[in-house]
């Protein structure tokens, strides 16, 4: 199983789907390639509304690739990789088209982070969320301005520090993570699909104009999640760091 991201358009939705066979976890290229998906799907006519999803039944991602994190060996290329979900939250931030999250399963780290760049969220019973950095050793600091705006500053801190616990969806829902809930992916994706197709027959430049309001004041996004690159590119290569990703190889 090869990993992919992929753009497919039905009736003007923009699906577009990333997989890893790791639990869909974020290599830098699977990260550098759907930064640019999102770019070019948001300068694509044909598109008028985006959906995010993964691969698969389970994971909806696991966030950074361990594998990759393990083998950071200096303060530059710590930061070149985690400036990957930068690129990413901000091409999501940056795109002219509303994003629909599709979140059919456990979202990890920088998959939580995802999930909070998206315009409207939705996910099934079995989407947990959890912010495990600070237990190996590093902390969200990338995704922490997408994620505390969606959620706000005290469950992000609460998801942050309780490191090793799965949230709820539910908890996801209250918080304003998540719009909705879904026993099934089944319902999930008709969910969407509603949702999305309803939302290609309103105006574009309406669209387009309120995305501009609920995205207000990040302006500053570019220079801030670079500089917060950096801060957990360093704290990889920390001893406690290095030791704890030992496990995980």
């Amino acid at each position: 199983m090869q990993s992919y991201v992929t753009l497919k358009i039905e009736k003007e939705v923009g699906f577009i789907e990333f997989f890893h066979p790791n639990k869909n976890s974020m290599p830098s290229y699977v990260l550098s390639k759907l930064s640019e998906t999102i770019t070019n799907a948001g300068n694509n006519e044909n598109v008028k509304i985006l959906v995010l999803k993964s691969g698969g039944d389970r994971t909806f991602c696991a966030g950074a690739s361990f594998n990759e994190l393990i083998a950071i060996e200096d303060a530059e290329s710590g930061e070149q990789f985690f400036s990957g979900f930068a690129n990413v939250i901000n091409a999501m931030r940056k795109c002219p088209k509303l994003i629909i999250g599709r979140i059919q399963g456990k979202a990890v780290g920088g998959g939580v982070g995802l999930a909070a760049a998206t315009d409207y969220c939705l996910a099934t019973q079995y989407a947990s969320t959890k912010l495990s950095e600070l237990s190996i050793g590093i902390g969200p600091f990338v995704i922490e301005p997408a994620v505390s705006r969606k959620i706000g500053k005290a469950a992000m801190a609460q998801m942050t520090i309780d490191a090793e616990t799965f949230f709820t969806p539910q908890f996801a829902k209250d918080k304003g993570l998540y719009a909705d809930v879904f026993d099934t992916i089944d319902a999930l994706d008709d969910a969407v699909k509603t949702l999305a197709e309803k939302l290609v027959g309103y105006n574009p430049e309406a669209l387009s104009e309120m995305k501009k309001v609920f995205w207000k004041d990040t302006e500053h996004w570019d220079n801030l999640l670079t500089e917060r690159a950096g801060i957990s590119g360093k704290l990889v290569l920390s001893e406690f760091t290095k030791n704890t990703l030992k496990r995980f190889k």
